[in-house]
């Protein structure tokens, strides 16, 4: 990353245990990594590496026991609830492996909740709600609610509810998980084509190698220690 570029993420030193007893069991350890906007990054690793936990303390949601995160230069880790708040709204998009849709929203309803708490215009997002079906393969579902709807379509509009507000940052946490492999390898497809098209920066948590071939650098999560690879992983 050029040394004038805000990195879109960066991790420092970020370290994270829980009671278990009368004993604490570390995580995460010593975690440092920064992403470039527009960067594609997989954190790969074995169900309860810490995933999901990294994920966690990267959007705020938990906190730290050391170590520091910050998107777009702004600390995380030294924000208040409602500054927290603020940036997730704004800055930060979620896709999780369940769809969270909201059951009694529409398509176009949902799609519209990241926009409306931005303060869009009625009109503006009408605008980016067909946009972004066209691009995800659903034009004309807009009425449709989500039970109406396949797994790989509410995951279509789970990643258009997650890119809708053009946030700094799109957090991922197994994003094919709840799929069959033919519609979770469609909906990857979809996946990889849409961040290139839009240019969002992506952290794809996952333990699927094939989830991770979307990515420009994968890291390994393994024992509460985070590592770049280059080549294929053991697991």
């Amino acid at each position: 990353m050029d040394a004038t570029t805000t990195a879109a993420l960066a991790v420092e030193g970020l370290g994270k245990s829980y009671a278990e007893g009368n004993q604490r069991r570390t995580v995460l350890a010593d975690v440092s990594f920064e992403v470039a906007p527009g960067e594609c990054v997989a954190l790969l690793g074995r169900s309860g590496s810490g995933k999901s936990t990294l994920l966690n303390l990267l959007a705020g949601i938990d906190q730290p026991d050391a170590g520091d995160v910050r998107i777009m230069g702004q600390s995380v880790t030294a924000m208040g609830e409602p500054a927290l708040t603020l940036l997730r709204r704004r800055h930060i998009g979620f896709i999780y492996q369940f769809f969270n849709l909201i059951p009694t929203l529409t398509v176009a309803e949902n799609l519209s909740l990241p926009l409306e708490l931005n303060g869009a215009r009625a009109a503006r997002r009408r605008e980016r709600i067909a946009e972004l079906l066209g691009k995800v393969g659903l034009d004309g579902r807009e009425g449709a609610f989500p039970d109406q709807l396949s797994g790989g379509e509410q995951q279509r509009v789970a990643i258009a509810r997650a890119i809708i507000h053009e946030p700094a940052l799109v957090l991922a946490d197994e994003p094919t998980g709840n799929l069959d492999a033919q519609t979770g390898h469609r909906v990857l497809e979809l996946l990889a084509h849409l961040f290139r098209d839009e240019g969002h920066t992506l952290i794809l948590v996952t333990h699927s190698r094939e989830v991770s071939e979307i990515a420009d650098r994968i890291f390994a999560v393994d024992q509460g220690r985070l590592s770049e690879h280059t080549e294929s992983l053991s697991w």
